[in-house]
């Protein structure tokens, strides 16, 4: 089964603009949170895959740490089916460690810890 371009759409403004999807459930539909908060991109030296977290393949350096980027226009723009960050989102910068080199990201709920990834990718230079 597959969803509609259409609520492909209202799904990704829900989790990454904090945008209501109405007519689902009640009559208010699936509300937006009274907090929208942030969601939190990770970087990884593999592939963290479906059934991995935010912890599996972490990058890990002196000095790093998640990106919090707010679940709005402010922090995601989403255009049909494609979500991109509003703004290019610096990670800190190695100061000891070997660190790996980064080749995917994560997009999950937490700051720390091995949360569940909401969205996963290669990263492109």
């Amino acid at each position: 089964m597959s969803k509609s371009n259409t609520f492909e759409n209202e799904l990704l403004l829900h989790i990454f603009n904090n945008a209501p999807i109405s007519g689902i459930g009640d009559s208010g539909g699936v509300l937006p949170s009274a907090t929208p908060g942030f969601l939190y991109l990770s970087l990884h030296t593999a592939d963290p895959g479906e059934a991995g977290t935010q912890a599996t393949s972490e990058i890990s350096y002196t000095g790093y740490a998640r990106v919090a980027v707010p679940r709005s226009a402010a922090g995601f723009i989403v255009s049909g089916s494609t979500v991109t960050l509003a703004a290019n989102q610096d990670f800190p910068e190695m100061t000891a460690g070997a660190g790996g080199v980064a080749t995917f990201f994560s997009a999950g709920k937490a700051a720390s810890g091995a949360t569940n990834i909401l969205y996963s990718g290669p990263v492109a230079p």
